[in-house]
């Protein structure tokens, strides 16, 4: 008697437990595109035009045809163009007359610097996590100064896309 009662119960429970018309939960949801930083750039610079510009952003002024063609033709000469990149680019920054700001003017204002280091390499606003991260990258690290930054810009995956 006790198990027919015990059996009973269980089965109780069981068919208590299934409920054929249950809620049914809908939630609706806004469709967000999201693109990456550097979707607009889809297009290589050649070398020519990456010499151009980044001399142009470094020295805010056009190279001459005659160092352009001169550059061209070392470049030419190189297979590894990531090499090659790094020597120009540090040619460059060890020249007079390149326009950076000082230390003293990159930590006095960090917000203004990386908004105006993006305009000048990649000519976009940086999104608040590429601020974010400059800004503590830049306080954590006294030893970064407005040059090794130019550098990473100028040598980044991006700036090769126009």
């Amino acid at each position: 008697m006790k198990k027919a009662i015990f059996s009973v119960f269980i089965l109780f429970l069981f068919l208590s437990g299934c409920k054929t018309g249950q809620d049914v939960y809908e939630y609706e949801l806004n469709e967000v595109s999201v693109n990456p930083y550097n979707s607009g750039k889809t297009k290589r610079k050649t070398e020519q035009q990456y010499i151009s510009i980044l001399y142009a952003n470094l020295f805010q002024k056009a190279i001459s045809a005659n160092e352009l063609i001169e550059i061209e033709k070392v470049i030419a000469s190189i297979g590894d163009k990531e090499l090659v990149h790094e020597v120009v680019v540090s040619n460059f920054m060890n020249r007079s007359g390149i326009i950076v700001p000082s230390k003293a003017d990159m930590l006095a204002d960090k917000d203004a610097f990386i908004r105006d280091t993006y305009k000048r390499f990649y000519v976009r606003e940086p999104s608040i996590a590429e601020k974010t991260w400059w800004i503590n990258y830049i306080t954590a690290n006294p030893q970064v100064n407005p040059e090794l930054v130019y550098v990473s810009f100028a040598l980044s995956e991006e700036y090769l896309f126009y």
